[in-house]
């Protein structure tokens, strides 16, 4: 009787502990629903999105915001340690948005790096903080206006989510190598006036979310105006081409259409030789197509400049 009785309390244990695991298939099924959510959400691995769920009883909520904490506290960790470590790569970025146009530099230790998306993110990310701010001033439709930023301040400036220090943070923390936000530049243009760019070393965005945005390791800004005069359809390939040369030749300062050119040495832009037309000086292949160019910006990745180089500094 005693032995007949210890076999019921057994099944009677069994069948309780079967009705628990059911019960707990029903709520893992629910826990992972949970967390492909989560994960979708934020692009935190499954491991750090599982822990945050249970660290928080499943709140998914305070889950989201205690994984975003803890990326920045491992991206400034990582961001300490790398500090110092030479960054001679990266990217120059452009952005264009109708009558404003920005460039950015992001610096990087490896080209392996800078050819990563979640790099190319951040040089982005750069870009759009760039051209919120300089559209956050008053500005003069009568001309242009252009002005630059160092990286000191770039850093400080605000993204949709946090501050750019943080996401270049974050992104340390992820990709394992030391960067620099290096500096930015940009130019707002009234109605009758447009930009000529070009990058050099282009590199394609493979990401739709990049599209807008295009990469090189060399990258020119010219500000232009057409006359009453002008004669040009094409004005994207005109600009294409003062872009070009700005990059191949790198003038110091636009000068007058009427300087006296000085060959090879010379370094203002429209009396030097045309780059794809050598025979002609900026000034002379311009006059029949009815252009002035008023200004540009030339970038060059990793050159020495007295330009702020940052990294993220709490």
């Amino acid at each position: 009787m005693a032995a007949l009785s210890g076999f019921l309390r057994s099944k009677l244990f069994s069948w309780q502990q079967l009705g628990l695991f059911h019960s707990g298939c029903r709520l893992l099924a629910g826990d992972k629903e949970l967390l492909v959510k989560l994960r979708k959400k934020t692009g935190y691995s499954f491991i750090n999105c599982k822990k945050a769920l249970e660290k928080f009883n499943n709140d998914a909520k305070q889950a989201e915001t205690w994984l975003h904490q803890q990326a920045q506290k491992e991206g400034w960790n990582k961001a300490t340690k790398l500090q110092g470590r030479k960054t001679a790569e990266g990217l120059v970025g452009l952005l264009q948005e109708g009558n404003t146009a920005v460039m950015v530099e992001v610096n990087c230790e490896t080209d392996f790096v800078a050819r990563n998306v979640k790099f190319q993110q951040l040089v982005q990310q750069a870009a759009l903080c760039t051209l919120r701010h300089c559209r956050s001033g008053e500005q003069r439709q009568a001309s242009y206006s252009k002005g630059s930023l160092p990286g000191v301040e770039l850093l400080q400036m605000k993204t949709d989510e946090s501050f750019l220090k943080d996401v270049l943070a974050m992104t340390i923390g992820k990709l394992g190598e030391n960067m620099l936000m290096r500096r930015a530049a940009w130019a707002m243009v009234s109605s009758d006036m447009f930009f000529g760019w070009y990058m050099h070393g282009a590199l394609q965005a493979d990401q739709p979310s990049l599209a807008n945005m295009s990469f090189g390791k060399y990258g020119s800004l010219v500000v232009c105006r057409k006359t009453e005069t002008s004669s040009t359809s094409n004005i994207t390939e005109l600009g294409r081409r003062l872009g070009q040369h700005v990059v191949g030749m790198n003038p110091l300062s636009v000068g007058s259409i009427e300087d006296e050119s000085a060959g090879d040495a010379e370094t203002r832009m429209l009396a030097q030789p045309f780059l794809l037309e050598p025979s002609l000086t900026v000034g002379q292949y311009l006059q029949p197509h009815g252009v002035e160019v008023l200004d540009f910006v030339r970038f060059e990745c990793g050159e020495e400049t007295q330009s702020s180089e940052a990294g993220p500094s709490q």
